[in-house]
């Protein structure tokens, strides 16, 4: 009889971490749509994207002012605006670029690599 009941036991524990482990994976979010690269116009910085970390990490501009970022493989990654202002395809090479219009700090990361973070400070001339 205890036999059945500890059977019964494990088999709903386990139901029930299952059940936890989906609900869950309901709540993350995913990588919101890219953002189209803004190519036709002239970047006034640079960024790096190489060996997991974005070189310069922090920079600054003035508003109507772009940031171009160039991947140089040989791992995958994107850049990620906290706020989904600009997203990138997760690429091995090329660049994206875009231009902000709006003063701010606009946070980003590698949807793959938290751990790579940069943050885009527009200010006022």
């Amino acid at each position: 009889m205890q036999h059945r009941s500890s059977r019964r036991a494990l088999l709903g524990g386990a139901l029930l971490a299952i059940g936890a482990v989906l609900a869950l994976g309901g709540c993350a979010q995913g990588k919101p749509d890219v953002v189209p690269s803004d190519e036709d116009v002239k970047a006034v910085v640079t960024v790096r994207v190489t060996d997991n970390v974005y070189e310069p990490a922090e920079v600054q501009i003035t508003p109507d002012q772009a940031v171009r970022w160039e991947f140089l493989g040989p791992a995958e990654h994107d850049v990620v605006a906290a706020d989904g202002s600009f997203v990138s395809e997760l690429v091995t090479e090329g660049t994206y670029t875009h231009r902000f219009t709006e003063e701010g700090d606009y946070e980003y990361d590698c949807s793959i690599h938290p751990e790579m973070r940069g943050v885009v400070h527009v200010v006022a001339p």
